[in-house]
């Protein structure tokens, strides 16, 4: 430890300049682990808060964008209510939707069409519970665009008529587009094309005949695994975990790859610099550290110093960097799909920190080479 501070107070330009070069690492990997939570929110937000254990979706139904490909059946949904192992199975309806408010305000919405007292039923932060047949419950976000209770949307091409009745707690988005949940039967009733201008009523939905919906949820018995594979093959349908379900929201694979790409790519980057600095360093000081193994200085206790000098580096400025990048994150603009969540953060700072000792180890090895005979002229 003497050695290494001394160092670090004699070379502090160097080491300074070195620091930096980890902070900004870790500043950039902040941002890019708030933008890939904020960009999973935004796209899945919806299917994470839902309690369904996985989705039954119709066999071939092509996983990219599944849930708007995918249409299952009465019969195919009776399969899974039957299953072993299975709690709970109900229908789901999903598409997207243009339209727009009672103040001409135009407005996307992702329609999920649930069973009012199911389990996919959100619980609300206001207004009332599902239920209305004419009343949605849509995402919290949307009442900084001037949604209210009491709101009515109009969609598009259709000129049905949707009462905003209440607000999820929390977002709630599909695809980057804010959810509204409705009644699985009038979610049927737009769907099947017998729709009718103005608000849907009782009436409409006692003459619907239409016994499809876009997926099955399912929510397994408690510590039951259930044999989806053996189920598919009985109910023609093809099964995907809660979390598998994700990459059929539109463009979330897409994403998600791409900024888990870059942030490798940052972890290698951050790993060969700080592995090429302490190579660099390791050779400069090549004749100290040849006079400290002649007078009694173990190979071990070198290897301990150099790396407890680059922990000191790297722990320090790494947490520089992640509290500039917080302070960044929390200054993004609201439309920017970014969130600053503890977790990821957390993982991303250790992977730094763990890669850059990672690549100081493999620099610092050659300290076992280096023969104490330097420090008497020996190399002469």
């Amino acid at each position: 430890m003497f050695l290494a501070l001394r160092e670090l107070r004699f070379a502090r330009g160097r080491f300074a300049l070195m620091g930096i070069v980890i902070a900004l690492i870790s500043v950039l990997v902040v941002l890019l682990s708030g933008l890939s939570s904020g960009l999973v929110n935004d796209g899945v937000s919806g299917l994470k808060a839902m309690p369904a254990t996985a989705f039954a979706f119709d066999e071939g139904a092509m996983k990219d964008n599944a849930f708007s490909r995918s249409v299952v059946d009465d019969e195919q949904l009776s399969v899974w209510q039957d299953a072993e192992g299975i709690a709970e199975a109900e229908p789901m309806g999903v598409n997207i939707v243009n339209g727009v408010t009672d103040d001409y305000t135009q407005i996307d919405l992702t329609l999920f069409g649930v069973e009012p007292a199911g389990f996919l039923t959100p619980p609300v932060s206001a207004g009332e519970e599902l239920g209305r047949v004419d009343g949605i419950i849509v995402s919290e976000p949307l009442r900084e665009e001037g949604i209210d209770i009491g709101t009515v949307v109009t969609l598009d091409r259709l000129d049905v008529e949707l009462t905003v009745v209440g607000f999820t707690e929390g977002q709630a988005t599909f695809g980057h587009v804010d959810v509204a949940y409705l009644p699985i039967d009038t979610w049927r009733l737009m769907a099947a094309g017998t729709s009718e201008p103005g608000a849907p009523t009782a009436a409409q939905l006692d003459a619907l005949d239409f016994p499809f919906a876009s997926v099955v949820a399912l929510l397994a018995e408690d510590d039951v695994a259930p044999d989806f594979a053996g189920i598919d093959e009985a109910a023609s349908t093809t099964t995907m975990t809660l979390t598998e379900a994700f990459n059929a929201s539109p463009g979330y694979e897409a994403e998600t790859l791409t900024l888990s790409m870059i942030q490798v790519f940052l972890y290698a980057i951050c790993a060969l610099v700080v592995g090429a600095f302490f190579t660099v360093w390791t050779i400069q000081r090549s004749h100290d550290l040849a006079v400290l193994r002649a007078t009694g200085a173990s190979s071990r206790y070198l290897l301990r110093d150099s790396l407890v000098q680059a922990a000191i580096l790297l722990v320090g400025f790494t947490a520089l960097g992640v509290a500039a990048g917080v302070g960044m994150g929390a200054a993004m603009p609201d439309a920017m799909p970014f969130d600053l969540e503890v977790a990821p953060i957390a993982v991303a700072s250790a992977l730094t920190i763990g890669l850059g000792l990672l690549g100081a180890a493999i620099a610092v090895l050659r300290i076992t080479r280096i023969d104490p005979l330097r420090a008497l002229g020996g190399q002469r």
